[in-house]
Protein backbone atom coordinates (compact mmCIF):
# COMPACT_ATOMS: atom_id res chain seq x y z
CA UNK A 1 0.00 0.00 0.00
CA UNK A 2 1.38 3.43 -0.93
CA UNK A 3 0.60 6.77 0.64
CA UNK A 4 0.53 10.04 -1.29
CA UNK A 5 1.72 13.37 0.16
CA UNK A 6 0.85 16.57 -1.66
CA UNK A 7 3.10 19.65 -1.40
CA UNK A 8 1.29 22.84 -2.40
CA UNK A 9 3.36 25.55 -4.06
CA UNK A 10 3.44 28.98 -2.44
CA UNK A 11 1.82 30.67 -5.44
CA UNK A 12 -0.79 29.15 -7.72
CA UNK A 13 -2.80 25.99 -7.40
CA UNK A 14 -0.32 23.48 -8.86
CA UNK A 15 1.02 20.85 -6.51
CA UNK A 16 3.70 18.18 -6.30
CA UNK A 17 2.79 14.61 -5.57
CA UNK A 18 5.21 12.23 -3.85
CA UNK A 19 4.49 8.54 -3.27
CA UNK A 20 6.04 6.84 -0.28
CA UNK A 21 6.10 3.12 0.30
CA UNK A 22 4.96 1.82 3.66
CA UNK A 23 8.13 -0.23 4.15
CA UNK A 24 10.34 1.40 6.83
CA UNK A 25 13.51 1.73 4.69
CA UNK A 26 11.74 3.36 1.78
CA UNK A 27 9.66 5.51 4.13
CA UNK A 28 12.84 6.84 5.75
CA UNK A 29 14.39 7.76 2.39
CA UNK A 30 11.19 9.48 1.32
CA UNK A 31 10.96 11.44 4.56
CA UNK A 32 14.61 12.51 4.23
CA UNK A 33 14.00 13.62 0.64
CA UNK A 34 10.95 15.60 1.72
CA UNK A 35 12.89 17.30 4.54
CA UNK A 36 15.73 18.23 2.17
CA UNK A 37 13.25 19.60 -0.36
CA UNK A 38 11.63 21.83 2.27
CA UNK A 39 14.98 23.00 3.69
CA UNK A 40 16.39 23.82 0.27
CA UNK A 41 13.59 26.34 -0.21
CA UNK A 42 14.50 28.06 3.07
CA UNK A 43 18.26 28.11 2.60
CA UNK A 44 18.54 30.83 0.00
CA UNK A 45 21.34 33.39 0.40
CA UNK A 46 20.08 36.89 1.27
CA UNK A 47 20.59 39.57 -1.35
CA UNK A 48 23.31 42.21 -0.85
CA UNK A 49 22.00 45.39 0.83
CA UNK A 50 22.57 47.44 -2.31
CA UNK A 51 20.19 50.25 -1.39
CA UNK A 52 21.73 50.63 2.09
CA UNK A 53 25.24 50.70 0.64
CA UNK A 54 24.20 53.30 -1.92
CA UNK A 55 22.51 55.44 0.74
CA UNK A 56 25.65 55.34 2.89
CA UNK A 57 27.85 56.25 -0.09
CA UNK A 58 25.59 59.19 -0.93
CA UNK A 59 25.53 60.43 2.67
CA UNK A 60 29.33 60.29 2.85
CA UNK A 61 29.70 62.04 -0.52
CA UNK A 62 27.26 64.75 0.57
CA UNK A 63 29.20 65.26 3.80
CA UNK A 64 32.47 65.51 1.88
CA UNK A 65 31.00 68.11 -0.49
CA UNK A 66 29.87 70.16 2.52
CA UNK A 67 33.43 70.09 3.92
CA UNK A 68 32.25 68.31 7.04
CA UNK A 69 35.76 67.06 7.80
CA UNK A 70 36.66 70.58 8.95
CA UNK A 71 34.22 70.23 11.88
CA UNK A 72 33.43 66.50 12.35
CA UNK A 73 36.33 64.51 10.98
CA UNK A 74 36.01 61.69 13.55
CA UNK A 75 32.41 60.92 12.62
CA UNK A 76 33.13 61.11 8.90
CA UNK A 77 36.11 58.79 9.33
CA UNK A 78 33.90 56.34 11.26
CA UNK A 79 31.36 56.44 8.43
CA UNK A 80 34.04 55.63 5.85
CA UNK A 81 35.40 52.77 7.98
CA UNK A 82 31.95 51.25 8.46
CA UNK A 83 31.18 51.51 4.74
CA UNK A 84 34.43 49.71 3.99
CA UNK A 85 33.56 47.02 6.54
CA UNK A 86 30.10 46.67 4.96
CA UNK A 87 31.64 46.10 1.55
CA UNK A 88 33.95 43.46 3.05
CA UNK A 89 30.96 41.76 4.68
CA UNK A 90 29.22 41.61 1.30
CA UNK A 91 32.29 39.94 -0.23
CA UNK A 92 32.22 37.42 2.64
CA UNK A 93 28.45 36.91 2.03
CA UNK A 94 27.52 38.20 5.49
CA UNK A 95 24.58 40.20 4.21
CA UNK A 96 22.87 40.95 7.54
CA UNK A 97 26.11 42.30 8.99
CA UNK A 98 26.72 44.26 5.78
CA UNK A 99 23.27 45.84 6.03
CA UNK A 100 23.81 46.89 9.65
CA UNK A 101 27.22 48.35 8.88
CA UNK A 102 25.89 50.26 5.86
CA UNK A 103 23.07 51.71 7.96
CA UNK A 104 25.55 52.71 10.67
CA UNK A 105 27.82 54.31 8.06
CA UNK A 106 24.90 56.39 6.78
CA UNK A 107 23.98 57.41 10.34
CA UNK A 108 27.58 58.40 11.08
CA UNK A 109 27.78 60.49 7.90
CA UNK A 110 24.49 62.20 8.78
CA UNK A 111 25.76 62.82 12.32
CA UNK A 112 28.93 64.37 10.90
CA UNK A 113 26.82 66.63 8.67
CA UNK A 114 24.63 67.68 11.58
CA UNK A 115 27.62 68.43 13.82
CA UNK A 116 29.18 70.44 11.03
CA UNK A 117 26.00 72.47 10.58
CA UNK A 118 25.88 73.18 14.31
CA UNK A 119 29.52 74.30 14.31
CA UNK A 120 28.93 76.56 11.30
CA UNK A 121 25.82 78.03 12.92
CA UNK A 122 27.79 78.78 16.11
CA UNK A 123 30.42 80.62 14.09
CA UNK A 124 27.76 82.71 12.34
CA UNK A 125 26.08 83.38 15.69
CA UNK A 126 29.36 84.52 17.23
CA UNK A 127 30.02 86.85 14.28
CA UNK A 128 26.53 88.32 14.56
CA UNK A 129 26.99 88.79 18.30
CA UNK A 130 30.26 90.65 17.71
CA UNK A 131 28.55 92.84 15.13
CA UNK A 132 25.72 93.60 17.54
CA UNK A 133 28.20 94.46 20.30
CA UNK A 134 30.06 96.80 17.94
CA UNK A 135 26.81 98.56 16.99
CA UNK A 136 25.87 98.99 20.66
CA UNK A 137 29.27 100.54 21.39
CA UNK A 138 28.90 102.92 18.44
CA UNK A 139 25.42 103.94 19.60
CA UNK A 140 26.63 104.60 23.14
CA UNK A 141 29.56 106.63 21.92
CA UNK A 142 27.36 108.78 19.63
CA UNK A 143 24.73 109.42 22.30
CA UNK A 144 27.46 110.37 24.78
CA UNK A 145 28.88 112.99 22.37
CA UNK A 146 25.65 114.94 22.07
Amino acid sequence: MAKTIHLIKAKGSNYFSLRFSTTPAKKSIGTTFLALLILSGCASTPQPPTSDLLAAEQAIASAERARVSDYASVELSDARDKLSAARSAVREEKMVQAQHLAQQAKADAELASAKSEVAKARIVNEQMQKGTDTLKQEMQRKTGDQ
